[in-house]
C-alpha cells in the first residue's frame, strides 16, 4: 500500500522505511506507470533539477526495488528500458481519497490539538500476575506522550475505564472526545516477553501504526523503559502525519492555524531548501492568524537555523528572526520541548555554546524522547569538544528513532564526533552511512571529505568534495571560518586542514 497522503509505504500493515526520495521517486514512477520516465524527468521532478550523478540515481532505483521486494535482476515491478529510462510494470489498484466534505471530521468535544487515548494493555498471558507489567508500560506511554505538548493526553483514570470490555474504537474516541488511540498487548512466556502496541485514528478508522517487540526479560524494568520510548519515539512522528493528511484534505480557505502547522512541519522534515521555504511560508500564515501561537513559532525559528546549519541560509540573516521566534515560542510555553530546541539551536550557532547545551538538556528533560532535541544536543556537545559525549549521544538518538526522517543527519554527527577524536575511518564509514539515507546531505559530505583528507585517501576526498559543491555550492574555508561555531581554535584548524588536504581553497 502506497499512501501518499501519509506518504507511506505499507506491506501487510507494517510500515517500510523509505527515505524521503526515495519516496517521491516510487511515487512518480506509479503514477506515471503509461509510460518510460526518462532521467532528465526523474531529476526535475525528484530533484528539483540539481546535478545528479548515474550512480545517485541507480541507487535510489535499487533501493525503491529493495523496499517493493524486487530487485536489478527479477524488475519484476520496476524495469529498466535501456538508453531511455525506467517504467512501473507491476499492477496497481487505485483508491482515491473520500471527498472534502465527508472526510476528516472533528469529533464531538475535540480540541484544537490532536487528543490522545492510550488504553490498558491487554495481559495475554496465563499469569494474571502479569498485569501490573502490562499497566505499567501503558503508563509509562502515557506519561511520556504527555511530556509532548502538541498533543492532549487524556489521564489514565479516564482511559482505564475501558478494561476488560468489548469497547469499539470509535465509542471510546467520541466519550471520550480523541482522534487517536494506542492500545496494546503484553505476552509473557518463560523469559521473554513480546509487546504489541497499534495507533488507530478514530476519525477515519484506519490503523496508522504497529509494532511488535520481542525482548529477553532480563532486567524487567530496563525492557519497560526500553519498549516505552520506542514506541513512544514511533508515535509522535505518526500523528504529524495523520494530521497533516487531514489538513491536506480540506478546502485552503478553511485551514486553520493548526492546519498550517501540521503542513509546515511535513515539509520541515523532508530537510530540502525549497520545503523549508515552503514550511516559512506555512508557518508565517499560521502565525497571522493567532499571533500568540508559540509552537508555530518554534517551528519557523528551528526551519531558519537549519537552513543556516546546512548551508541554505546565511547567519546573518536567519539568526535574528529565529532568536525572535524562539523566543516568543518559550515565552508562550516554557514547558515546551520545541521551544527550547529551537532557541538551543539559535544560541549554537551564535557561538554561545554554554547556553546552547542548557536549551538541549532543557529539552531532553521536559521530553527525554524528542529525537531532534537529542541530534542537537549531541552537534553542540562535539563543538564544543565533548567528542566521546557526542558519539554517544548520536548513538542514542539513531537507537531511539531509526525511521527518523533526520536520520542521516545523526548518522553524519556521529561521523564528525568520531572526526574529531582522529578516528578518521569510522568517520568515513559514518558519513557514508550518512548518504546512504540522503544523497543530498551537506553535513555528511563535509565530513567525508575532511575525514578523507586527513586519512590520505585522496580519490575520496575529491570525490566528496565535488558532491559536497554540488549540494552546498557556497562552501569555502572562509565559509566554514565564519560559519561554524568551535569552542577550540585547535578543533577548527584541525577541520580546516581536512578540508585543505581535501582540495578546498
Amino acid at each position: 500500500m502506497l499512501d501518499c497522503d501519509l506518504r507511506e509505504l505499507t506491506r501487510d500493515g507494517a510500515p517500510v522505511p523509505l527515505q524521503p526520495q526515495v519516496f517521491d521517486l516510487l511515487v512518480h514512477l506509479v503514477t506515471q506507470r503509461g509510460r518510460v520516465v526518462t532521467k532528465d524527468d526523474l531529476i526535475s521532478q525528484v530533484w528539483d533539477n540539481r546535478i545528479v550523478s548515474d550512480s545517485a540515481l541507480n541507487s535510489r532505483i535499487n533501493a525503491a526495488r529493495k523496499a517493493l521486494g524486487d530487485d536489478g535482476a527479477a524488475q519484476r515491478l520496476i524495469k529498466t528500458i535501456p538508453r531511455k529510462g525506467f517504467r512501473f510494470v507491476g499492477e496497481v489498484l487505485e483508491q482515491t481519497s473520500a471527498p472534502p466534505a465527508a472526510e476528516a471530521p472533528r469529533l464531538r468535544g475535540a480540541p484544537e490539538r490532536p487528543a490522545i487515548a492510550v488504553l490498558a494493555f491487554e495481559n495475554m498471558s496465563d499469569d494474571p500476575e502479569q498485569e501490573y507489567f502490562c499497566d505499567g508500560i501503558a503508563e509509562d506511554i502515557l506519561t511520556a506522550l504527555s511530556k509532548v505538548r502538541w498533543f492532549l493526553v487524556i489521564a489514565r483514570n479516564s482511559s482505564f475505564t475501558y478494561k476488560g470490555r468489548a469497547v469499539h474504537i470509535r465509542e471510546i474516541a467520541d466519550e471520550l472526545g480523541v482522534g487517536y488511540v494506542v492500545e496494546g498487548s503484553v505476552r509473557k512466556a518463560g523469559g521473554r516477553v513480546r509487546i504489541t502496541a497499534q495507533l488507530n485514528d478514530a476519525v477515519t478508522g484506519s490503523h496508522i501504526w504497529a509494532e511488535h517487540y520481542d525482548r529477553e526479560l532480563g532486567d524487567v524494568f530496563a525492557v519497560q523503559d526500553e519498549i516505552t520510548n520506542a514506541i513512544v519515539a514511533a508515535i509522535e512522528p505518526q500523528i504529524y502525519a495523520a494530521e497533516n493528511f487531514h489538513a491536506r484534505r480540506k478546502q485552503p480557505a478553511s485551514l486553520d492555524a493548526w492546519d498550517l502547522l501540521m503542513r509546515g512541519l511535513s515539509h520541515y522534515w523532508r530537510v530540502t531548501r525549497q520545503d523549508h521555504l515552503m514550511a516559512q511560508a506555512l508557518l508565517a500564515q499560521a502565525i497571522t492568524i493567532d499571533p500568540g501561537y508559540g509552537q508555530a513559532q518554534s517551528l519557523l525559528a528551528a526551519s531558519h537555523m537549519f537552513g543556516v546549519h546546512l548551508g541554505w541560509a546565511e547567519l546573518a540573516t536567519a539568526a535574528p528572526v529565529a532568536e525572535a521566534a524562539a523566543l516568543a515560542a518559550v515565552k508562550c510555553d516554557h514547558e515546551d520541548a520545541w521551544a527550547h530546541t529551537a532557541l538551543g539551536s539559535v544560541y549554537f550557532s551564535t557561538r554561545r555554546l554554554d547556553d546552547a547545551l542548557s536549551e538541549f538538556e532543557q529539552a531532553l528533560r521536559l521530553n527525554p524522547n524528542f529525537s531532534l532535541a537529542q541530534g542537537y544536543y549531541a552537534l553542540a556537545l562535539s563543538y564544543i569538544g565533548r567528542s566521546s559525549d557526542s558519539f554517544e549521544a548520536a548513538q542514542k538518538v539513531i537507537r531511539l528513532s531509526p525511521r527518523d526522517p533526520s536520520l542521516a543527519i545523526y548518522y553524519g554527527i556521529a561521523g564528525y564526533a568520531r572526526f574529531t577524536e582522529r578516528r578518521y575511518g569510522e568517520a568515513i564509514a559514518l558519513a557514508r552511512e550518512a548518504i546512504r539515507h540522503r544523497g543530498d546531505l551537506t553535513g555528511a559530505y563535509r565530513v567525508l571529505a575532511v575525514s578523507a583528507g586527513m586519512a590520505g585517501d585522496q580519490e575520496l576526498a575529491a570525490t566528496a568534495l565535488q558532491e559536497l559543491r554540488r549540494t552546498q555550492p557556497n562552501i569555502s574555508l572562509a565559509w566554514i571560518t565564519t560559519q561554524l561555531p568551535w569552542r577550540s581554535d585547535a578543533d577548527r584548524e584541525h577541520y580546516l586542514e581536512g578540508f585543505r588536504r581535501a582540495g578546498l581553497a
